[in-house]
């Protein structure tokens, strides 16, 4: 069988999703990102999984957000339960297929429930408390992340306490084809029952903004394996999209 060519992630998803598994709203988000060397990504991955090279780097992400309107469609959200904070460490990858996507090495939120679902289908969900608050002030909009947990089999503990300052709207003609790859993702790589799988994702272009990220930030990636990034992240603000999450496939 034929694999599909190679792709760059763009702006726009893969395809629409018509027929959703699972919806929610993303908001209060932010994409810090740090270069790293891609045989440095690599020795983390599990067997399957090629760490992609972009601008000459392997890239790992850390995001934090608030997720709202969790449901199954066309069942409406739980209320109160389906909204809640959540963080990724994440970079980028192709998969057995060819095709790329996301790698998740830890995902973390306060729902237990919610942990267990997701790990069924081999996303590396972990309980964590979690606070995100926005603040208004003469100095401008900013979003604080205060999140600890557990991550590993050693339960290794960790903290991110992080402001994001939220600065002017980037406009399409700033928007270059690194950033787009780096958020522009389509797909989720998870491995369950031996096997691995492809889960698709579409919403609406990023809107994106330029942002400042500060805080104690390092703690997730640690715990994950990964060695401390040099330098501060490249980031970016977002207010949100509306997702939707399909049938995962198997990707051969």
């Amino acid at each position: 069988m034929d694999l599909p060519p190679p792709t760059v992630s763009r702006r726009h998803p893969e395809r629409h999703i018509a027929w959703p598994v699972n919806a929610q709203r993303w908001t209060e988000l932010t994409f810090a990102h740090w270069r790293y060397d891609p045989d440095v990504v690599q020795r983390l991955l599990p067997a399957g999984l090629e760490a992609q090279v972009l601008d000459g780097s392997a890239w790992v992400g850390l995001v934090p957000f608030r997720m709202g309107g969790v449901r199954t469609p066309p069942l409406p959200p739980i209320p109160v339960w389906s909204a809640f904070p959540e963080v990724n460490v994440r970079t980028y990858v192709r998969g057995p297929d060819g095709r790329e996507g996301v790698w998740f090495f830890s995902l973390a939120c306060p729902r237990r429930a919610f942990v267990a679902a997701m790990r069924c289908v081999g996303l590396h969900y972990v309980h964590a408390d979690a606070q995100v608050s926005r603040t208004t002030s003469e100095a401008g909009d900013s979003v604080q992340y205060r999140f600890a947990g557990r991550i590993g089999r050693s339960g290794s503990p960790w903290r991110l306490d992080a402001r994001t300052a939220i600065g002017p709207p980037i406009g399409d003609a700033a928007r270059t084809p690194l950033l787009d790859s780096l958020t522009g993702r389509w797909a989720a790589y998870g491995r369950a029952g031996g096997r691995w799988w492809r889960i698709p994702i579409s919403h609406e272009p990023w809107p994106l903004h330029d942002a400042t990220l500060e805080g104690d930030l390092h703690g997730p990636l640690l715990a994950v394996g990964l060695p401390r990034p040099d330098g501060t992240p490249m980031a970016h603000y977002s207010p949100g999209v509306d997702s939707r999450i399909g049938l995962p496939g198997l990707s051969r």
